[in-house]
């Protein structure tokens, strides 16, 4: 149990940091690389999309910090 949930951490912390490259907060970021930016219909949809994940992956991975920091799993 202990080694699943450290994994869960390991990923979730490695999905955070390209999900927060991904935003653009004035241009077109790491998005713009390849046509990504337009992928979606307008950016406002994109950032949307993007805030929706950003905020479910960084809820993972605070729960899993607790677990693992507080003892709660062992």
């Amino acid at each position: 149990m202990l080694s699943a949930v450290w994994t869960i951490q390991i990923v979730s912390a490695l999905l955070l940091i390209i999900l927060i490259l991904l935003h653009s907060p004035k241009g077109d970021g790491i998005a713009g690389i390849g046509g990504a930016s337009h992928v979606f219909a307008s950016q406002k949809s994109a950032e949307k999309g993007l805030n929706k994940l950003t905020g479910i992956i960084s809820a993972i991975f605070l729960v899993c910090t607790f677990l693992l920091g507080f003892g709660i799993i062992k």
